[in-house]
This record gives C-alpha cells, sequence and structure tokens, in this order.
C-alpha cells in the first residue's frame, strides 16, 4: 500500500518538478515580463483560498475519494494543451489558472488518503510521500538536462505526459476507500458546515497562517531561481541539480526521520522551519558563490519539509473526519494560495527592479511566520502533539 500510494506521489510531482523551476522559463521564452510571470503564476494562487475549499467540497461528495483525483487530472491535462496556442498573455493567464487551481488541490486530497491509511495501516506516511519528492529530482534534473539541448517549449510538453500519468495512476494505485465510514455521501449543507467549522477556529486559522507565512516565503526562490542563477552564469542543467539537492536530502528527512521528528514535535518543528527560511532566503539575496549553493540549498529539509509535515500534524489534529479534506485544502491554499500569491507578485516586481536581492523580503515572510507560530504553544488540543 506504501508503494502504490508512493507511486499517485511520484506521478504528481515529476509534473511538478518540472513545472516549479521551468514553467517561468516557458513564460520567458514566449516573451513575458517578470512582472507579468509573476502576476500570472500569482492569479492562480490569490484565488486558492476560495478555489480549494471548493475543490474540496465538491471532492467530497464523490462516493470513493479517488474518483475526484482522477477527474482532476484529465481536467489539468486539458488545459495544459491548451497553453500552446501563441494567443498571448491573457489567454495564458485565464487558461494557466484553470490548470493550476486544479493540479495544486491533488496533493493535499491525496494526503487525506495517505494520512488515514498511514494510520489503520501502520507505515510511516513519509515513505509514500518522499516517493513524490524523489519524482520532484527527476523532473528537475530531467527537466534540466532537456533543456541545455531542446527549446523551453518542451516543458509544456513532459506537463501534459505527467499529468496523463497521473490520471492512470490514481485509477489503478489508489485504493477504494470512501469519503465517508459505509460509502455515504454528506449532503451539501453538511460539507460547507464543516467548512465553516474550519474557518470559525481561531486555532485553525492561526495554524495554516503561519505555515502559510513560512511557505510561501518560497515564492521568490520557486518563480526566479532560475532566471537568477541565469543571471550569474549558473546553467539551467545545474538549476535542475541545486534544485535537486534541496530534495534528496528533504526525501532523507522523511524516510529516516521519523522518530526524530516525533520527539520535536510538530510546532517545534514548525519553529524550526521558519528559522532555517530566515538563513536561507537572506544568504541567497547575496548571490553566494556555486559551492555555497549546495549547504544552502540543504536547509530545503527544514524550509519545506519540517514545516510541511508540522501543519499535516497540526491540520489533523485540529479537523475532523467531516472536514478533513478542507481542513488540508484550506492549509495547502494559504501555503500555496492568497499568501503565495502575494508574495508571487511582489517577486516578480522585485526581480526586475533588484534581482537577487528581492529574497529578503522573503525572509522577513518568514519572520512574520515565526510570530504567528509562538501562540500556539498555549493550544490545548496540540499539547500532546509536542
Amino acid at each position: 500500500m506504501p508503494v502504490r500510494l508512493g507511486l499517485f506521489y511520484a506521478a504528481i510531482f515529476l509534473g511538478n518538478g518540472a513545472s516549479s523551476p521551468y514553467m517561468p522559463v516557458w513564460f520567458n521564452h514566449r516573451g513575458l515580463s517578470g512582472a507579468e510571470i509573476g502576476l500570472i503564476l500569482s492569479a492562480p494562487m490569490l484565488a486558492r483560498t476560495f478555489t480549494a475549499p471548493m475543490l474540496a467540497v465538491w471532492a467530497d461528495s464523490f462516493r470513493l475519494r479517488r474518483t475526484p483525483l482522477v477527474l482532476l487530472a484529465l481536467v489539468t491535462a486539458a488545459t495544459y494543451l491548451l497553453m500552446a496556442p501563441p494567443f498571448g498573455f491573457a489567454w495564458w493567464m485565464v487558461v494557466w489558472f484553470v490548470a493550476s487551481s486544479v493540479y495544486s488541490s491533488l496533493p493535499p486530497l491525496h494526503d487525506v488518503i495517505v494520512l488515514n491509511r498511514a494510520r489503520s495501516d501502520g507505515f510511516n506516511y513519509g515513505w509514500p510521500r518522499g516517493m513524490g519528492s524523489a519524482a520532484f529530482i527527476v523532473g528537475n534534473v530531467g527537466m534540466g538536462a532537456i533543456l541545455t539541448k531542446g527549446s523551453p517549449e518542451l516543458v509544456l510538453v513532459w506537463m501534459v505526459v505527467a499529468v496523463l500519468l497521473t490520471a492512470i495512476c490514481g485509477r489503478w494505485l489508489i485504493p477504494p476507500d470512501p469519503v465517508q465510514a459505509g460509502g455515504a455521501v454528506l449532503k451539501l449543507s453538511e460539507r460547507l458546515a464543516g467548512v465553516g467549522d474550519l474557518l470559525r477556529d481561531r486555532d485553525f486559522m492561526l495554524a495554516v497562517v503561519s505555515v502559510g507565512l513560512i511557505q510561501s516565503a518560497h515564492a521568490f526562490y520557486y518563480a526566479f531561481s532560475a532566471l537568477t542563477w541565469k543571471a550569474q552564469g549558473i546553467p539551467e542543467s545545474l538549476t535542475g541539480v541545486l534544485w535537486a539537492i534541496g530534495v534528496a536530502v528533504e526525501i532523507g528527512f522523511l524516510w529516516f526521520m521519523e522518530p526524530w521528528r516525533r520527539r520535536m514535535g510538530p510546532r517545534n518543528l514548525l519553529i524550526l522551519g521558519g528559522v532555517a527560511s530566515v538563513v536561507r532566503w537572506t544568504a541567497l539575496a547575496f548571490s553566494p558563490p556555486l559551492w555555497l549553493l549546495f549547504p544552502v540549498q540543504a536547509l530545503h529539509t527544514f524550509t519545506y519539509a519540517a514545516t510541511f509535515l508540522a501543519s499535516l500534524e497540526i491540520v489533523e489534529r485540529l479537523s475532523s473526519r467531516t472536514n478533513a479534506s478542507a481542513a488540508q485544502t484550506i492549509n495547502s491554499a494559504l501555503s500555496g494560495g492568497m499568501l503565495y500569491g502575494g508574495a508571487l507578485i511582489a517577486s516578480g516586481a522585485l526581480f526586475d527592479q533588484v534581482g537577487a536581492w528581492g529574497y529578503l523580503a522573503m525572509s522577513l515572510m518568514a519572520v512574520a511566520g515565526i510570530a504567528a507560530a509562538i501562540p500556539l504553544y498555549r493550544v490545548a488540543r496540540l499539547n500532546d502533539a509536542g
């Protein structure tokens, strides 16, 4: 079961591993400026505060949890194909909005399945999730190698193939787990009530805002690291390697550090992720030499992985079975949604004006995330979680 669930993660992140660093390169190849790229990438992120809960409510209208995942993957493939025509900025912005909104809902919806199975079947959640991270490296390095000899247009080809593979894996690898015990389907009013309960929960909202600030501080890195490194003379092939270094250390964390993670507890991990973010983004702002980039990239295991695992456990403890999908998608929506979208817009303007110095704004976001995380130590529902 962990392998089957991990292969679905792998299919998702095989595409993400190419799109995260290289879709900005594709847009740049199509003639867009940094500000235009930032606007296109940020629009679906800003809207995820609304689109993610709506997609979660829709997903819970099915009897089986895997059904909406297959449908969402097929819709994503179709919209990626619509990116190909050279219709310009407005067209790409609309089509990318749909594709990104739908595609970004796949990981948190799958997280719910894997977390439930990890608890019932007794395996470490990090094992299947780490398989996804390994596939992310394949996307990074593979697409980077292709771009050294091929056109940036191949990024879109890779994405379409990866998402079609995701749909196939969703149908044949994800078990037929029901959304509700016994296969019942909640009424729309019940599903919406579950979302409302989360939005009114001050502890839950404080947690997801804190996570969102620390995770959204990756915005400048995700959107413009390839272009800033290229300006410093680092080729695309090494960009893929640098991204892979961070994800490789992340995989080791997911697979082998589970006992340490449990001893640390999610709140301590969240603070650790924030501190590592401040260090990482401040270092990158000063355009360090290539040799120093490797240890800086290794901090990804804390800035992303530690923060991500902390958020999963905190959100799971602050939600219930009836609103688990909504809880994880709201968490994902803030981490990669409204806060991330705002950071992306700022990143586009910062890249055009100050280049790599834009990373300093991300350091400030991480500091704000740390400040928001500190009150979580007073939340009684998390006391037995560390």
